[in-house]
């Protein structure tokens, strides 16, 4: 019982933290987000890990992937933060967008800290379907 106990009390402790910036996650997002409809691709790619930033080399691939891969990202016509989640120790942000016609997807951002603060370091799309939202 006094393992349970050590073990519920270590992961409140590891995940406080993380919740504790969330305000902080929802201005990273929202500055990518706001770069990228200003068209301003090497702001966009300064809120991307040194993960992504690798995968992809350069701000204009960067960009061309997600104005070609995620055009709800792009351009949305409307974004509104959801809960987060933390999930095998990483914190994913819960975004819902429309895109230019009105239909909705829930962007899911992972989120990791590093030594110049939050940076986005994957992202998942899923369509919700017509009348849900």
């Amino acid at each position: 019982m006094r393992h349970l106990f050590c073990l519920v009390l270590l992961a409140v402790g590891l995940t406080g933290p993380v919740r504790a910036d969330e305000s902080a996650v929802k201005a990273v997002i929202s500055a990518q987000i706001e770069a990228f409809l200003a068209n301003d691709v090497e702001r966009a790619w300064a809120f991307a890990s040194p993960t992504i930033q690798h995968r992809f080399g350069s701000p204009d691939a960067f960009g061309s992937m997600v104005r070609e891969g995620y055009p709800m990202v792009w351009r949305p016509s409307e974004v509104t933060f959801l809960d987060s989640e933390v999930i095998a120790g990483k914190l994913w942000q819960n975004v819902l967008v429309r895109d230019a016609g009105g239909a909705p997807y829930v962007v899911e951002y992972q989120m990791i800290e590093g030594e110049e603060g939050w940076k986005i370091n994957a992202v998942r799309v899923r369509k919700i379907p017509a009348g849900t939202v």
